[in-house]
C-alpha cells in the first residue's frame, strides 16, 4: 500500500492511505486503487466493500498494485473504500498462489481469487439459530398427550435442540414442539455455534507392518524436515496407504499446524472418516459439493482462523484461506477427477505441489496406480518414492484372467460370458460378493429405430441420446438435455420400433436380475443416487453384507474397502482404449481396471479378477493379467518420451467455439494463422473437436507441442495479442496440460 499526499477538511496538508484491490470474479488481472479512510484498518489479503463503477463491490488488498494498476491514478478521480468486512483476510501465501495459477493457466486472476471465496455465508452476517430447551421445574401442560411425553422426556436432558430436530426424535410434527412452547414447557433459545474438535494425535496408535513402518518413518521424516519435499506413496490395493499418510498427519499436528487431504470422489468420505475417527478420535471438517451453504461458511470461518485444523475434501478445498497449512495429501493422486476443466483450468494434484513449494512444507501423493507425471518424478528423484509391496492384511492380490469375448462370447442379445456368469454363480454358492464393473451409465448408448434407421442424437450436441430406462427418458451426458422415450419413432411414426443398442450399467443390471433373482444387488452410479447420504447408505451396506452383486460405474474403483468381495468382473476392457485421440488413453484403463479389480480379495477371502475383451493380447490387458506393471511404465514412459508428451513435453489445447459454425472454423483458422513463429513449438490444427458440438456451440480445437524447457505461457500470450479482437458470441479457451481432447 502506498500513501498520497493530498489536504484534509481543513485544507491543511494531509497523507492518506492508498490500496491496490483486486475484484473477485471479474475477468481481470489487474488491481484498482482506493483511498482508505482514517478509520479502516487494513492488511493484504483483507476483504473490503468498494464501489466499482455503478455497483458496490467485495474486494480483495493486494500488497503491490497489479497489471493496469500500477500506473499513477490521478488523486481526483480516486474513490474511497466503503469498508473492511469482518472476515478474516485472505493469508499472504494465498496471494502467491493465486498469482501463480494466474500465470500458468492464463485465467484472468480475478477468477482464481473467485475461487478462494466460494463459500457466500461467510461473508454475510451470520444468522442465529433458535432451538428449545426443556424448562426446569415446569409443571406439565394441562393437556399431556403420547407425543408431548416423549417429546418432554428427551428434552429433559438439558440440551438444546432444534424444533425439527426434538420433532424427529420425538416421532411428532414441530407442532407438538411449539406447543410445548406455548405451555412454558420448553423455552426458545439461541443455538450455540458448533465448533471443530481438534483431532488427537496421540488417541490410537497403530501396529504397522515392516514395510507401514519403514514408509511410515519416510513421511514422518519428511515433515521434520521442515521444509518443502514430495512424496510418492506407491502402494498395492489394499497396502494401507491411508493408516500411513495418517501418522504423517498426525505429526503435522503435533507442530501445530493444518493439515488438508483431498479426496477425488465425496462418496468415499463417509468410509474415510470412520477410519479418521478411530485414528483421531473425531471427525474432520469436510469440505466438498453437497455442504450446505451455512455449513461452508462455517467451514471456510473456521479454517481462516485456524479453528479446522484437518480438512478433507474435494479438490476446491485447496483453495480454502488456510491460517497455517503444513501438509498436503492427495489421496488417488492418478484420478482425472483432480483436473478441473471449467472456467479456471487447473490439475489440483500439482497445484497442491505448487502450494507445498510456497509454504515450504511436505506433500503426499498416494496411490495405486501413480499417473505417468509422478512415476517419472519418482525415477528422476524429483520425489521420494514410498513403496507398500503388499497388503497389510498378507492376503494376496487376486488372480485376473482376461475373457476373450471371440471365443467365449455371451449369449444373444446378453452382455455377459458364460464364463463371468459361472464364476458369479460360484461366489454366490459360497455366500460372497461379486462386482460387475461398466464405465457406462444408463441402460444403453445409443437407442434407434429398426424400421427406418433413425438414431436418437442430441438436438444441442454430436452425441447419442442416452437410454436410462429407470427413469424412462433419454438424456445428453454432455448438456443435460433430456426427453421421455417415445412409444412411437419421431421420423417413420412407427410403434414399438425402438431398440436400445449397446449396454450400460442398467442393461446389465437387468440381466443379473434375470439370471440370480434371488441375489440382493445394488447398482452404484452416480444418476441414479439422490445424494450424498444415499450413496454413503448403499456403501454401508455393502460393506457388511447385505449385498450379494454389486453393479457400477467408476465410482466403484476409487478407494472401496468391501471386505467381502470375492470376485470382480469387467464387462468391457476394452471401452478405454477407443480414446484413441487421447495420449492417456492407455495409461488410464490401466489405472481403472488394476483399481477395479483390486477391491476383489482384501480381507477376508481369496480374490479373482476377469476382464472381458476382445483383444487379450493389448499390452493393457497383458500388464493386468500378468502383473508386471514395471514393463508397461517402461513402455508408456519411452512412448512419451519419444512423442516429446507431458511429462517430457508441454501441451496446451485451444478451442473455439461459436453457435455459428462457419463463425467458429473462420476464427479458427484465423488464430491458426496468426501462431507465433518457433521452430520449437508446433501447433497443430484447427480441427473440428471430436464431439463438435456441446450445447449448441460448434467447436474447433488447436493443440500446442513444446519441448519441457520452452515457456508455452509466454508463447500463448505473445499470440493472444496478436489475434483479432473476440467479439460477439465467440468465445476461446485455453487449457495448458490438457486431459480432455473431445
Amino acid at each position: 500500500m502506498d500513501s498520497l499526499l493530498g489536504l484534509n477538511e481543513k485544507g491543511e496538508s494531509a497523507t492518506r492511505a492508498v490500496a491496490p484491490v483486486l475484484m473477485p470474479g471479474a475477468p481481470l488481472s489487474q488491481t484498482y486503487d482506493y483511498l482508505v479512510p482514517p478509520t479502516v484498518a487494513i492488511e493484504p489479503g483483507a476483504f473490503v466493500l468498494v464501489p466499482f463503477g455503478a455497483q458496490t463491490r467485495i474486494g480483495v488488498v493486494w500488497d503491490e498494485p497489479i497489471g493496469a494498476g500500477a500506473r499513477p491514478v490521478d488523486p481526483k478521480k480516486m474513490k474511497a473504500l466503503a469498508e473492511r468486512l469482518d472476515v478474516p483476510a485472505l493469508p499472504l501465501e494465498g496471494l502467491r498462489f493465486a498469482e501463480w495459477i494466474a500465470g500458468y493457466t492464463l485465467a484472468p486472476l480475478g477468477m482464481v481469487v473467485r475461487m478462494m471465496m466460494s463459500a457466500q455465508a461467510a461473508f454475510e452476517p451470520a444468522k442465529p439459530r433458535f432451538g428449545v430447551r426443556a424448562v426446569a421445574g415446569a409443571p406439565e401442560p394441562a393437556r399431556m398427550t403420547p407425543a408431548r411425553r416423549r417429546a418432554l422426556d428427551i428434552a429433559q436432558d438439558g440440551r438444546i435442540r432444534a424444533k425439527s430436530a426434538l420433532a424427529a426424535e420425538a416421532a411428532c410434527s414441530t407442532g407438538v414442539v411449539d406447543g410445548l412452547v406455548a405451555a412454558g414447557c420448553l423455552v426458545d433459545v439461541v443455538i450455540p455455534e458448533r465448533r471443530f474438535p481438534e483431532p488427537d494425535p496421540a488417541h490410537r496408535d497403530t501396529d504397522f507392518t515392516p514395510a507401514q513402518a519403514e514408509a511410515v518413518h519416510a513421511l514422518i521424516s519428511a515433515v521434520h524436515g521442515g521444509g518443502f519435499s514430495v512424496s510418492l506413496l506407491d502402494g498395492v490395493t489394499g497396502s494401507g496407504k491411508t493408516e500411513v499418510y495418517f501418522e504423517a498427519v498426525a505429526e503435522t499436528l503435533k507442530r501445530g499446524r493444518q493439515a488438508m487431504i483431498m479426496l477425488p470422489e465425496i462418496a468415499l468420505t463417509g468410509q474415510f472418516m470412520s477410519r479418521f475417527v478411530a485414528r483421531f478420535g473425531c471427525q474432520p471438517a469436510e469440505w466438498h459439493s453437497a455442504l450446505s451453504p451455512a455449513e461452508r461458511g462455517r467451514v471456510w470461518r473456521a479454517v481462516a482462523t485456524g479453528e479446522a485444523r484437518v480438512v478433507v475434501g474435494a479438490r476446491s478445498a485447496l483453495f480454502l484461506p488456510y491460517r497455517d497449512l503444513g501438509m498436503i495429501v492427495v489421496d488417488e493422486e492418478h484420478d482425472a477427477g483432480f483436473k478441473q476443466d471449467d472456467r479456471v483450468h487447473y490439475q489440483a494434484r500439482d497445484l497442491s505441489v505448487v502450494r507445498g513449494s510456497l509454504g515450504k512444507f511436505p506433500v503426499v501423493l498416494a496411490s495405486a496406480t501413480p499417473s505417468i507425471e509422478s512415476h517419472v518424478n519418482a525415477r528422476n528423484g524429483r520425489y521420494r518414492h514410498v513403496v507398500l509391496p503388499g497388503r497389510f492384511t498378507g492376503a494376496e492380490l487376486p488372480d485376473v484372467k482376461p475373457i476373450d469375448l471371440r471365443v467365449y462370447p455371451p449369449e444373444k442379445g446378453q452382455w455377459l460370458s458364460p464364463v463371468l456368469v459361472e464364476a458369479v454363480t460360484a461366489t454366490l454358492a459360497e455366500q460372497q460378493q461379486s462386482l460387475l464393473f461398466l464405465n457406462r451409465r444408463g441402460y444403453a448408448p445409443l437407442t434407434l429405430c429398426r424400421s427406418c434407421g433413425h438414431r436418437f442424437e442430441c438436438p444441442q450436441c454430436t452425441a447419442w441420446l442416452v437410454e436410462h430406462r429407470f427413469r424412462r427418458r433419454l438424456n445428453c451426458h454432455h448438456c443435460g438435455f433430456s426427453l421421455p422415450i417415445p412409444e412411437t419413432c419421431p421420423k417413420c411414426s412407427e410403434e414399438g420400433t425402438l431398440v436400445a443398442c449397446g449396454p450400460g450399467v442398467e442393461r446389465v443390471a437387468e440381466e443379473v436380475r434375470e439370471r440370480f433373482p434371488e441375489a440382493r444387488v445394488a447398482l452404484l452410479s452416480s444418476d441414479l443416487i439422490p445424494g450424498l447420504e444415499e450413496m454413503r447408505r448403499i456403501i454401508g451396506s455393502i460393506e457388511t453384507g447385505e449385498v450379494d452383486i454389486i453393479i457400477g460405474t467408476q465410482i466403484v474403483a476409487k478407494g472401496h474397502n468391501f471386505p467381502l468381495l470375492a470376485t470382480v468382473g469387467i464387462v468391457d476392457g476394452d471401452l478405454g482404449l477407443s480414446m484413441g485421440a487421447d495420449p492417456r488413453a492407455g495409461e488410464r484403463t490401466f489405472q481403472l481396471l488394476h483399481q477395479v479389480t483390486g477391491r476383489a480379495g482384501r480381507a477376508l477371502t481369496k480374490g479373482r479378477g476377469f476382464i472381458q475383451t476382445h483383444m487379450p493380447e493389448h499390452p493393457v490387458m497383458e500388464a493386468i493379467v500378468t502383473g508386471d506393471r514395471e514393463s508397461f511404465l517402461d513402455r508408456e514412459i519411452e512412448m512419451r518420451r519419444r512423442g516429446l508428451l507431458p511429462p517430457f513435453g508441454r501441451l496446451a489445447a485451444l478451442v473455439v467455439s461459436a453457435r455459428d459454425r462457419d463463425l467458429a472454423e473462420a476464427y479458427a483458422r484465423e488464430v491458426a494463422r496468426r501462431a507465433p513463429r518457433d521452430e520449437h513449438i508446433e501447433v497443430l490444427g484447427p480441427a473440428e473437436a471430436p464431439i463438435a458440438v456441446v450445447r449448441g456451440r460448434h467447436r474447433w480445437r488447436l493443440l500446442v507441442k513444446a519441448p519441457r524447457d520452452r515457456n508455452i505461457q509466454s508463447y500463448l500470450k505473445a499470440w493472444g495479442e496478436a489475434l483479432p479482437k473476440i467479439v460477439g458470441d465467440l468465445r476461446l479457451t485455453i487449457d495448458v496440460d490438457p486431459y480432455n481432447f473431445l
